[in-house]
């Protein structure tokens, strides 16, 4: 697996990995950047969403059970020093529908956690990880998730 990261203006940056998609990142205005993407931290924290997302989802979907809707929440805190690792992450999946077996769940995150997920495995090796989950009802409609 390759990524490049090209230099668009001050430390707005744009990055490509194999799959050939680009994404931007940047910093602050007062940091020497523009303010107009997501920071690589927070790109970091997203792809652990994601990647344990994609692990649950597949899972369920191949016992069957459908979800109407899904959210992964994640948060950190950071080293208070240099460099400021990730020392603490919590992961919070929401699944929407009805009829979704909470044991399933349960299985579906674990397998995730300590199986399959690469991201969650580089993760704690300087992080505490840790998760939790609600199934709530199914949504009519997407004003309803507010």
């Amino acid at each position: 697996m390759k990524a490049t990261v090209t230099r668009i203006d001050g430390l707005s940056l744009a990055g490509k990995g194999d799959s050939g998609h680009w994404l931007t990142m940047d910093a602050a205005g007062d940091a020497g950047g523009h303010d107009a993407a997501a920071r690589p931290l927070e790109l970091l924290l997203m792809g652990l969403g994601g990647c344990t997302s994609m692990d649950v989802l597949s899972i369920l979907k191949k016992k069957r059970i459908h979800v109407d809707h899904y959210e992964c929440h994640v948060e950190a805190e950071r080293a208070g020093e240099h460099p400021k690792v990730f020392t603490r992450i919590h992961i919070k999946y929401i699944f929407y529908g009805d009829h979704i077996p909470r044991e399933a769940v349960e299985r579906a995150i674990e397998l995730s956690e300590t199986t399959y997920c690469s991201a969650s495995a580089m993760f704690r090796k300087s992080a505490e990880i840790n998760s939790d989950y609600e199934i709530r009802p199914a949504v009519k409609s997407i004003q309803d998730l507010s």
